[in-house]
């Protein structure tokens, strides 16, 4: 925002309701990457209202005229969301793109919904909930949404969006090539939030309030909704794959009250294959925006390594590997101390515990996260100190026993199926690959189990 934030949102807020406003409170949320999001009090004659900003450009996201234009549908379907307020184009030096709506009481982060006392009778019926709140919205009129994008088809937008920068890792190969193989009849289009799941959701003891952050909007396949929220990444480790709330079945028995009619279970299947392969390929994405210096942050930095979770969590859906019982601790004995103590990765554990205890509990919002993530950066970096030396040798040999170069090479093999005629050793390279990648990247990842 250009000029005093709360003076910009004051002389806005004067000119849409015709009395004189002033904002008290104005405090920047933690969260939302992509875009920026303030909390704050608007206050005149007729009381208090506590309303949010979200503003700023954006990096990949939908522009905010079309989240509110989506915002709007879903309002009118009967889709609860957040009330619109205001949306515009740097009005009063606001900034270039912004919303304003009213603010919902409620709770977003997903290892409190997922474990508090407070929500346990709101989890009771959300998967259900979810379910009805998904038709409500992929039955809204399209009509005047031009601006919405049509994605097309799912597996050429993959490609289209992600595949840019070269081939993808062997286990998401795996799995594109799984979903080219089987995909089921499409449905739609519709009105798809794209991002649906824990994290977006506003919930309170009662159930869900408000559907939020609608920036991946799109028009597509319904389908495409309700596995994003199975996916297993958006379980939060629970064992409950809708959402972490619930089974599938109840998903979807809620969906199917309201639609009329009730997705098959290998729809849903590759949907939820779809999302994890799409969650992976993003997460190289993001952590591009920061190789290329276009977006530095720690938090994107982060983000690339979880493409291995993924890549685990495939082999998992297509059969191809079992979990853990236990979570290696990825502590080889026998580190030589060629350069003294304290070793690199030694270092790396002493400056990762100042960040996550000292700096992060000194820190609020934005920098204590971000503490919380150079910390596991760290804890990464001192992983790789450890395992990566035997790891590299082996996967070297791996490969050079299928006369392949390198990754790259296994996952166009895993495409074009040049070597089919020793598909069990190509398997074997992509999981052990995975496993060594997802031994640095986050070890516990081993251990969850799938639903």
């Amino acid at each position: 925002m250009t000029g005093e934030p709360a003076s910009a949102l004051a002389r806005r807020l004067t000119r849409l309701t015709g009395r004189p406003v002033t904002v008290e409170g104005l405090t920047r949320l933690t969260g939302g990457a992509n875009r920026a999001t303030w909390a704050f009090t608007a206050v005149d004659a007729s009381g208090r209202r506590d309303l949010v900003l979200r503003g700023g450009a954006g990096t990949g996201g939908a522009p905010l005229a079309v989240e509110a234009a989506a915002i709007t549908a879903a309002a009118r379907a009967g889709v609860p969301v957040p009330e619109l307020v205001d949306a515009g184009t740097g009005e009063d030096g606001l900034p270039a793109e912004y919303l304003l709506m009213a603010r919902v009481d409620g709770e977003t982060i997903p290892r409190r919904l997922l474990r508090d006392a407070t929500y346990a009778t709101a989890r009771a019926g959300l998967a259900r909930e979810l379910g009805a709140v998904l038709a409500r919205l992929h039955a809204a009129s399209l009509d005047g949404l031009d601006a919405i994008p049509a994605v097309g088809d799912p597996l050429e937008r993959l490609t289209a969006t992600y595949l840019t920068g070269g081939p993808p890792p062997p286990g998401l190969a795996l799995g594109l090539r799984r979903l080219r193989e089987h995909r089921p009849p499409p449905h739609g289009p519709v009105l798809v939030h794209g991002d649906f799941r824990l994290g977006n959701l506003m919930v309170g003891p009662d159930g869900l309030r408000a559907v939020l952050d609608w920036e991946l909007v799109h028009r597509g396949d319904p389908l495409e909704d309700l596995a994003w929220c199975c996916a297993k990444v958006w379980r939060f480790g629970s064992p409950l794959p809708a959402a972490g709330v619930g089974t599938r079945e109840e998903l979807l028995d809620g969906y199917a009250a309201v639609a009329g009619w009730r997705p098959t279970a290998a729809e849903l299947h590759w949907w939820e294959l779809h999302a994890t392969v799409q969650w992976g390929l993003m997460c190289r994405a993001m952590t591009e925006r920061h190789l290329s210096g276009a977006e530095p942050s720690v938090e994107l930095a982060a983000i690339g390594r979880r493409a291995a979770e993924q890549e685990f969590d495939v082999l998992l859906a297509l059969g191809l590997d079992t979990p853990d019982t236990a979570a290696p601790d990825g502590e080889p004995a026998g580190d030589e101390l060629l350069f003294g103590r304290p070793t690199a990765a030694e270092l790396a554990a002493a400056v990762g515990d100042f960040l996550a205890g000292e700096v992060r509990a000194a820190t609020g919002g934005r920098t204590s996260f971000h503490a919380q993530v150079a910390a596991n950066v760290l804890a990464t970096v001192r992983r790789e100190l450890l395992l990566g030396e035997g790891a590299r040798a082996r996967r070297l040999a791996r490969l050079h026993g299928l006369d392949l170069a390198d990754d790259a090479a296994l996952s166009a093999a895993v495409t074009d199926g040049s070597r089919d005629d020793r598909w069990e050793e190509v398997v074997a390279a992509v999981r052990e690959g995975v496993r060594d990648r997802l031994r640095v990247a986050n070890p516990r990842h081993l251990a969850v189990p799938d639903a």
